[in-house]
């Protein structure tokens, strides 16, 4: 009696060909969202479109609560501070717009935590350093510079130390103008 021979079994592959990167990324996000209690993910995806591009450049949805009764749950918004008092104003404006997607009044109330948009830790205040103001130079100072550094052939080199010579004497300048 012979053996029939049957072909190793393979594992099935998709024919479809290239797939977008977010239809890879659909279970992992969508069960993140359910997490903190986002039941459409397309409230996190599309929040610009959802609040408008000038309200979601200072907030950010964080959670969806639902409380014991079950009348409706507590949307969880994050701001910075200075912008919370503006986000306080538009709760309602927020509230109505969330709910238009979710079809229903599921969300009730709107809730603004105030803190730095990328976390506590990191939530420094922005140093910008005040721009320089560079003064004219002095020509005296300037041909002083020019005539140190005159033997030397290389232009590139020459304007180096040029600036360095410039830079040596305005400090001596500086200096002795203080005492």
């Amino acid at each position: 009696m012979a053996r029939s021979a049957s072909p190793p079994s393979q594992p099935s592959r998709r024919l479809r060909g290239f797939e977008p990167a977010f239809g890879l990324m659909k279970d992992p996000v969508r069960a993140a969202g359910e997490s903190r209690g986002f039941a459409l993910t397309r409230l996190l995806t599309h929040w610009a479109e959802t609040v408008g591009e000038d309200m979601a450049r200072c907030t950010r949805p964080v959670k969806v609560g639902y409380g014991r009764e079950g009348m409706g749950g507590s949307l969880t918004v994050l701001t910075t501070g200075p912008m919370a008092p503006m986000v306080e104003m538009q709760k309602e404006m927020i509230r109505t717009k969330v709910n238009a997607i979710y079809g229903y009044n599921a969300i009730s109330r709107v809730l603004v935590t105030q803190t730095a948009p990328i976390g506590f830790a990191e939530g420094q205040v922005e140093f910008t350093p005040a721009p320089r103001t560079v003064a004219a130079p002095d020509p005296a100072i300037k041909a002083a510079a020019a005539q140190t550094v005159a033997p030397i052939h290389d232009p590139g080199l020459r304007a180096a130390l040029e600036a360095l010579a410039e830079n040596i004497l305005n400090r001596r300048k500086t200096k002795e103008g203080e005492k």
